[in-house]
């Protein structure tokens, strides 16, 4: 009967490994993605404030043209005021001239006695003639300058409306740009994180079954002891074969990532907290320093591309176990790697 019970136990199934992977890899595509929505909103950002200062500069000009359009219409209506002033007067001018013409006529019919005062009223007769023909030649001049200023302030009109037309359509511009660049950055989001679903997927492969290697968010973690000796920063042989199948598959992958498409594979290197003291070490930041930096160069001579790799030493700043047990200092020395956007 007992053997019966084990033997069932046996056969129950344990979903709880698959649901912890699943729930990391959904954790891993929410960081990813808050990380390039906030990127996306910074580099919108600065487009849109490029875009303002534009604007801000064509309502200058907008404020500009409109006070010299309003000073333009000040002066054409000085310019109809002195118009119909001078009107006025030559009105008044030629009803004094037909006057005189008037009493000239009718002295001329009186007889010879009146010859002294036909020739003062023909004098000045010929005076408001003369200021006749001075007040037409200021009429005349007037009517041109007025038709010139009308030329200017249509002139000032249309430069009024081509650059509310411009600021319009800048700002149309705008709305569409940053519409494509959400699309353009939501694009690259989508395709990055299918890559990195393949690479994982293929080092998931290449390193089953191992228990020194572990995924940690969205980063895959090799125990320090994996590649190198304590204390040290050099590649040990048995290292050296899982860094060879490592860089296999990042060249499989930069082979099919497009070239348009930034990414970067970071290798982060971390310590314990007990510190070390060493002519070659002085501190636990140049001994994680010193170990990223190695395997960058190990995986650049394997063949992988230098420009998609990134070595960071942390040194015993980030601890993923805070306990004081061996086992919580061997979970802090630690390799890290992260593939993420460039």
């Amino acid at each position: 009967m007992a053997s019966l019970s084990r033997s069932r136990r046996s056969q129950v199934t344990n979903y709880w490994p698959g649901f912890v992977d699943a729930l990391s890899s959904l954790l891993l595509v929410i960081i990813f993605l808050l990380s390039l929505f906030m990127l996306t909103q910074f580099f919108l950002g600065q487009e849109i404030q490029g875009k303002d200062t534009a604007m801000s500069r064509l309502n200058s000009q907008i404020a500009e043209l409109t006070d010299l359009l309003q000073l333009e219409r000040t002066s054409n209506s000085d310019l109809t005021g002195n118009l119909a002033a001078l009107q006025a007067t030559l009105g008044a001018t030629t009803a004094e001239r037909d006057k005189l013409q008037s009493q000239v006529a009718g002295i001329g019919a009186g007889g010879d006695g009146k010859d002294a005062q036909i020739a003062g009223l023909s004098a000045d007769l010929a005076k408001e003639q003369d200021l006749s023909a001075e007040a037409a030649a200021q009429v005349a001049l007037l009517n041109q300058q007025l038709s010139a200023l009308r030329l200017q302030i249509g002139a000032l009109e249309e430069a009024l409306n081509a650059s509310e037309s411009k600021a319009t359509e800048s700002k149309t511009q705008v709305a569409d740009l940053g519409r494509r660049l959400n699309v353009a950055l939501a694009q690259r989001v989508q395709d990055l994180s299918q890559y990195r679903s393949d690479f994982f997927g293929r080092l998931r492969r290449i390193l089953e079954g191992r228990a020194d290697v572990q995924v940690v968010g969205d980063r895959f973690v090799f125990q320090s002891e994996v590649l190198f000796g304590a204390g040290e920063a050099a590649i040990a042989t048995e290292g050296q074969a899982t860094l060879e199948q490592l860089a296999g598959a990042i060249k499989q992958l930069q082979g099919e990532i497009p070239a348009d498409i930034n990414w970067v594979l970071r290798i982060d290197g971390h310590t314990d907290k007990r510190p070390i003291n060493t002519p070659e070490f002085p501190s636990n930041w140049e001994l994680s320093a010193a170990r990223a930096i190695a395997v960058t160069k190990y995986l650049v001579a394997q063949g992988v591309s230098a420009q998609h790799l990134v070595a960071a030493g942390f040194g015993d700043s980030r601890p993923i176990d805070t306990g004081d047990t061996e086992e919580a200092f061997a979970k802090n020395r630690r390799i890290e790697f992260k593939l993420t956007d460039g």
